[in-house]
């Protein structure tokens, strides 16, 4: 079983691109489901930081895998 229950690959795009497609997947999912983004762009890990902050939504974790970045954010109740 996986720990998140959609995935988005923001790979090879740039601010703002991740932030407004993770912002829609997160909309289509049932509160408390996590969203895993991968994502390439070195500013995401800020920027999805202050997204957590401005929608109250949880950022699980953030880290690094081969090269890219990966977060898990849990959509708020």
């Amino acid at each position: 079983m996986s720990d998140f229950d959609s995935e988005l690959d923001a790979s090879g795009l740039n601010c703002p691109l991740p932030i407004l497609r993770a912002k829609k997947a997160i909309a289509a999912l049932e509160n408390g489901q996590t969203l895993k983004i991968i994502a390439t762009d070195p500013g995401s890990v800020k920027d999805f930081e202050a997204f957590c902050k401005q929608t109250g939504n949880t950022l699980k974790s953030s880290g690094e895998e081969e090269g890219k970045f990966v977060f898990m954010i849990e959509k708020a109740a």
